[in-house]
């Protein structure tokens, strides 16, 4: 609370408060908290409370009190950490906060380390994250080599194309942190092996630090070049379809929704790359509106996406399985958490009148307003706004197959039959979530000119629209609450004239089966099949079918599996090799101590020689 106070002060004023102290006697740690750091401190200071109180009963496990706490001890960690990377003013304190947040998060991912897949998970995570480091360590150091000094403000000091490999090698390391395409393969391990609680702020909040690099790195190095808004832009389109694709073709409730955030960075990576061309071509409208609409799905989607891992959370709480082909009929026995994950998915969707449609309301006219450019720069846009569509439409698509496999229809187990609802510390996060979600959508213009003004420490948008922002989301507004007022009136007369009929009941069809059973619904792979197989070979698609070859045929089994191809070249172009090649190393380890010192006295001589 006190820290929202801090922040809601700094985005009214052009204040900027800095503190600086120091560390080991040879560094200085210094920090400093602008507008943009204000704007990215809101969801750390706003969700991660709330995911604090729902770990509490999520959490309520006596036999394993030692865990228990050792995980609200990192969550604690982390989530000051995430508030260090977001006011870090210089490079030694970004790297020390960066380092403290992905070490603390790996912690949480390993909470249950006795699980084989979870140690899998957190050592590809462990792996992505401190490779991921590395190449920003490169990158700050090259950037110390031109400047001198560790404040990243000096970073506009230095030649171009310089500017060029630092933003490019950071990259690295924000795209993965944030979940870009192809360097996202450690969120679908990752996001089930964590605690739901746990997901939903590394999610909804911690990949947020990954946008913030970017988006930070960009103001401080001053750059207008037309490079960076096009691959930005590239790589947002890539990630966001390929995102909501994989989600389609998987089964599992929380690796559907790990994916479903690749999704929501490709879309905020549209609309930063929009604004960042509309500044090269000082296009300054089609910059605000890509920008605002970056940072507004940026809030957005740390509202929605803890929503929905929450929910699942609480469904696996409340089945003991994610697996949403052995759910069904939940929302009769789980009504809160149903209602909260039905919010959660039309939000997700970008449908009216929740928040995730204003945010794409605005990259959308921002990308409409660059049709006027020419040449390369149409053709990008062009492919953005199809972009966008494909997302929209793949999105509503996926989240009507999660909530009518997990929560409509009849159980399809046992486990789901005995579902039950959960404590009210792990509803009532889902049900202020939800509340805010439909908040921003019938009254954007708040929530939108809280992101304008967190574009005000971006120099190169000195003349922001934000007159034309206002004017738009005034509108998208008042056309909400329109579209809640007709819904309100038209369930009322509802109401009113159905009042006195009859409504029968029976079986439905079984298609000429006399005794259907509940495994005779839609699974997820006959939902989503039909539109995965269209963007082969982007994805692989592997199926099992034993067939039938008798006139009475004994038992018939079906598999299908679609497999990420990023992590499938990953593991067989680069990983299998790499291994393979230093197996034939391993005469180098033979257990001889004698040999061990000869290594060492020959690389002391050899040093020796160099020096």
């Amino acid at each position: 609370m006190i820290g929202l106070y801090a922040v809601a002060t700094t985005l009214q004023s052009d204040e900027v408060v800095t503190f600086s102290g120091s560390w080991l006697h040879l560094f200085t740690l210094s920090f400093s908290l602008d507008a943009l750091s204000a704007f990215f401190l809101i969801p750390i200071f706003a969700v991660c409370p709330l995911a604090a109180l729902y770990n509490f009963h999520y959490m309520d496990k006596a036999a394993d009190s030692g865990r228990v706490a050792v995980n609200f001890f990192f969550l604690t960690l982390l989530i000051v950490s995430m508030a260090l990377v977001a006011t870090a003013d210089n490079i030694i304190s970004f790297a020390l906060s960066w380092e403290i947040m992905s070490l603390s998060s790996f912690f949480l991912v390993m909470h249950d380390y006795q699980k084989k897949e979870t140690r899998q998970a957190g050592y590809i995570y462990i792996l992505f994250t401190q490779a991921g480091a590395m190449f920003l360590f490169a990158a700050l150091a090259l950037a110390y080599s031109y400047t001198g000094s560790f404040a990243l403000s000096s970073f506009a000091t230095m030649p171009a194309s310089i500017k060029v490999v630092v933003f490019f090698l950071a990259l690295v390391c924000f795209g993965s942190k944030a979940g870009v395409f192809p360097l996202h393969t450690w969120l679908p391990h990752a996001h089930p092996a964590a605690p739901s609680a746990i997901s939903g702020v590394m999610s909804g909040v911690m990949i947020k630090m990954g946008i913030y690099g970017i988006i930070r790195l960009y103001g401080v190095l001053g750059a207008t070049d037309i490079i960076f808004g096009q691959v930005i832009l590239v790589l947002g389109m890539i990630s966001g379809v390929l995102g909501v694709v994989y989600a389609l073709g998987k089964q599992d409730l929380k690796k559907i929704l790990a994916y479903s955030s690749v999704e929501n960075i490709g879309i905020i990576l549209i609309g930063a790359g929009i604004g960042m061309i509309g500044i090269a071509v000082g296009d300054m409208v089609m910059a605000s509106f890509g920008f605002a609409g970056s940072l507004l799905h940026v809030f957005n989607h740390s509202l929605f996406k803890p929503l929905l891992f929450f929910g699942a959370g609480s469904v696996l709480h409340g089945t003991g399985t994610k697996n949403v082909d052995q759910l069904g009929g939940l929302v009769k026995r789980m009504t809160t958490t149903g209602k909260g994950f039905l919010f959660g998915s039309l939000a997700i969707s970008g449908l009216p009148p929740f928040n995730g449609f204003v945010s794409e309301f605005l990259i959308y006219f921002g990308a409409f307003h660059g049709l006027t450019q020419k040449g390369a720069t149409f053709i990008l846009i062009m492919l953005a706004i199809i972009s966008l569509a494909f997302i929209g439409g793949l999105a509503i698509s996926c989240f009507s197959r999660v909530f009518g496999l997990a929560f409509l229809g009849e159980p399809r187990s046992p486990e789901a039959a005995k579902a039950h609802e959960t404590d009210f510390s792990m509803t009532f996060p889902m049900v202020v979530l939800s509340a805010v979600c439909l908040l921003i959508g019938l009254f954007p213009d708040p929530f939108v000119q809280m992101a304008m003004l967190g574009l005000k420490s971006i120099t190169s948008l000195n003349l922001v629209e934000t007159s034309a922002v206002a004017v738009v989301t005034q509108n998208l507004g008042f056309a909400a609450r329109i579209f809640v007022g007709v819904f309100l009136f038209t369930v009322v007369l509802r109401k009113i004239f159905y009042r006195q009929k009859e409504i029968g009941s029976g079986g439905t069809w079984g298609c000429g089966f006399t005794q259907p059973t509940v495994r005779m619904q839609y699974t997820g792979t006959s939902y989503g099949m039909s539109i995965v197989e269209f963007f082969r070979p982007f994805v692989q698609v592997r199926t099992y079918y034993s067939g039938i070859s008798k006139i009475f045929p004994g038992r018939t089994t079906y598999e299908s599996r679609v497999d990420d191809i990023a992590e499938i070249t990953l593991v067989d172009r680069i990983v299998t090799p790499f291994v393979f090649l230093l197996g034939k190393f391993r005469w180098i380890q033979h257990g001889h101590i004698q040999l061990y010192i000869s290594y060492i006295i020959v690389t002391i001589i050899v040093l020796l020689l160099f020096m």
